[in-house]
């Protein structure tokens, strides 16, 4: 039996919940009382649901995603109609900001913002015998330097097989309108000295992947250059995500950063848009000129992995400003170019252009745009056809060498909208698409569409898909090919994705 359960579900199972191991750390003289149940979306919640109900507990406390959001209305409801006893907690981004566009109702308690302290002591007081009046509690920010730090309770299992998330800070300066970060707009880091203490046992019990949430890395160019020098004194193969201010490479960082082998360094860099006037709109701050300088440095001087950001459907934003914002990217960098979708979740400001611009969003997660008054709901169908399609050929890295032919004279926009175009005729779908129907699929457009040379797209599909040792040739490629042994030296195992883009 264990009174008090923390539970979520994650997107994936290599993911883990940083904020359940946060309020299981600052649970105090509970701690004992408590355990911590992680369940994976599209799984069956009924499933999960006898799981919990296996442990007798008397507090359930819920993570609530934007990934998850159904899945915990679902919980909530299965919980309350065969265990209405349990009080039910709710917490996370989603139940953090109204208005609520899943039923939650039947949640006991919803606490917003951080619940490190304030779910402690609402367990405290129920555990005692009380109920609170309130149904919503308004958590106040915590001191970060007070409260205790999750890392110890990444269990052997987690380590080995799953990502650590870690953060040096919380919150984010900037005021962009569709994120919800920009509601914390003061940072606040936690004692440096004191976190990489905690990289250091990680690393010791066998961490190598470091993913960091901190929405802004390098905004203290201090604690970066001393988290970047931790890293860099190891020599063991790792891998670590930052998440980046695009304009913010002052030249002490980039000493850093260019010493980072291959396929070791992932730094994610939002740009959203390029336009100033578009960014000025959203309340994006915008420098092209040290962006296009930053991203240069990046891209030819170092071996970092870059994912840059853009998004469809900003409003004010046309598709034809989209496709300038895409060709100017990828003149600039070859890396991994995420394209987004716009979302609008309640606690933004977004919502104030709805109106003006006609946004039309969908009532359900992850609530995405359906049309605004410059893109029309059925173009908005082929765009997120577009941007699926894109992750799949280029982002993949599946294709490095394949996917540059689908477009000419720097139009990648155009080459890749009449691809992706062509290619829902011919699937009908943009899931189960499998590597060898994929790989046929782009052969077939590039040699009967655009007129390429039949052996000479052949060639280049079998250096794309045989870069990763051990693959199997499709049958459409496999006349007359002898495989030859490669050895690549240097680079690390951990990311074959990174080594795909890495990989000249």
């Amino acid at each position: 039996m264990k009174e008090i359960l923390l539970t979520t579900f994650n997107a994936r199972y290599t993911h883990t919940s940083i904020a359940q191991r946060y309020l299981f750390a600052n649970l105090e003289e509970l701690q004992e009382k408590a355990k911590i149940l992680e369940f994976v979306i599209n799984s069956q919640v009924a499933d999960a649901a006898e799981e919990i109900l296996s442990y007798n507990p008397k507090i359930v406390g819920i993570g609530a995603y934007i990934w998850n959001a159904l899945e915990v209305q679902e919980l909530i409801s299965i919980l309350k109609k065969v265990a209405p006893h349990i009080f039910i907690v709710l917490g996370g981004p989603e139940a953090s900001h109204f208005p609520h566009r899943v039923d939650f109702s039947g949640a006991d308690y919803i606490i917003q913002g951080e619940g490190d302290i304030a779910f402690y002591e609402l367990c405290q007081t129920l555990l005692e015998g009380h109920k609170p009046n309130e149904h919503v509690i308004k958590a106040p920010m915590v001191h970060l330097n007070a409260i205790k730090l999750p890392y110890d309770y990444y269990t052997d299992h987690d380590i080995k097989n799953r990502y650590c998330y870690v953060e040096a800070s919380r919150g984010c300066p900037f005021t962009c309108e569709f994120c919800l970060s920009s509601a914390d707009k003061k940072v606040r880091d936690i004692e440096i000295e004191r976190f990489i203490g905690e990289l250091e046992k990680l690393w010791q019990r066998g961490v190598r992947n470091f993913k960091f949430i901190d929405r802004t890395f390098n905004l203290s160019i201090e604690n970066a250059t001393k988290l970047l020098d931790f890293f860099l004194a190891k020599t063991e193969a790792y891998f670590v995500h930052f998440e980046v201010i695009p304009d913010h490479f002052p030249s002490s960082l980039r000493e850093k950063i260019a010493q980072f082998p291959p396929a070791a360094l992932q730094l994610e860099v939002g740009i959203q848009t390029l336009d100033p006037e578009i960014s000025k709109n959203i309340h994006r701050r915008l420098n092209i000129a040290k962006i296009e300088d930053n991203l240069a440095f990046l891209q030819q001087q170092t071996h970092a992995h870059l994912h840059v950001d853009l998004i469809i459907g900003l409003p004010g934003e046309s598709l034809e400003g989209f496709g300038r914002n895409l060709d100017k990217l990828y003149s600039l960098t070859q890396c991994e170019i995420q394209i987004g979708i716009l979302k609008k979740l309640s606690g933004t400001t977004i919502s104030r252009h709805d109106e003006i611009y006609g946004m039309k969003y969908c009532d359900k997660p992850p609530y995405d745009i359906l049309q605004n008054n410059l893109i029309p709901f059925k173009e908005m169908q082929k765009m997120k056809r577009f941007a699926r399609f894109w992750d799949m050929v280029y982002n993949s890295g599946n294709f490095k060498k394949s996917a540059i032919h689908l477009w000419h004279d720097g139009k990648v926009y155009d080459g890749f909208y009449a691809f992706s175009e062509w290619l829902y005729t011919q699937t009908k779908s943009t899931w189960q698409i499998s590597l060898d129907r994929l790989a046929e699929l782009i052969f077939r457009y590039l040699c009967e569409e655009l007129g390429h040379e039949r052996e000479f797209i052949k060639g280049m599909l079998i250096e794309d898909i045989m870069t990763i040792r051990g693959r199997k040739m499709p049958s459409f490629l496999r006349e007359n090919y002898v495989q030859e042994e490669v050895h690549k030296e240097g680079t690390s195992k951990l990311n074959k994705r990174q080594l795909k883009h890495a990989t000249v």
